[in-house]
Formats: C-alpha cells, structure tokens, sequence
C-alpha cells in the first residue's frame, strides 16, 4: 500500500485497515508455528504498511490537536551525560 492510497483513506478506514493488517500478522506468526511460510518477505511488507498506516494517523491526530503538537515539538532529544576525566594519580614510589 503506498502513501497516495492511504491518505486518499478516512480515519476510520485507517483504524480498519490497521486492525486487517494487524490480524495478517498474527495469522502470518501462526502459520509459521504450523506450517511453511511460502513467502516469508511478507512480514516486512506487512510491517511497513503497519509503520505507514499507524503514521498517518498520529499525524492526523496531531494536526488536529495544536495542543498535541506543542507536546511533540517541545520533546528534546536526549543526550548522553557529560562524563568528567579525571586526571590520574602519581604514585610514589
């Protein structure tokens, strides 16, 4: 499914589309229990129209909440803390 198609798609065909693509997935973990897996790109595939559909939707959700979009805005990355070096001892000898 490509990004055209899933923005030409409503909020609720997005909810249902996720859940089907959701419900592919799990059918696709059982068959491996079961049986063989004829085509096992399927998973990837299935992965990545999850990954767009679920993105569309959060960015959906956010457009519509300016409130949301603050919060997203205002995240800061975090950073690793600064470590200090400590200069070695002299030993006597």
């Amino acid at each position: 499914m490509d990004m055209k198609e899933i923005k030409k798609l409503n909020d609720e065909e997005l909810g249902l589309e996720s859940g089907r693509i959701r419900r592919a997935i799990f059918n696709l973990r059982s068959q491996v229990v079961t049986e063989k897996v004829k085509d096992s790109s399927q998973f990837g595939k299935l992965r990545t129209d999850l990954a767009r559909l679920l993105t569309e939707a959060s960015s959906r959700r956010v457009a519509k909440n300016p409130v949301a979009r603050k919060a997203v805005a205002a995240v800061k990355p975090v950073s690793k803390p600064a470590v200090k070096k400590t200069a070695a001892k002299k030993v006597k000898s």
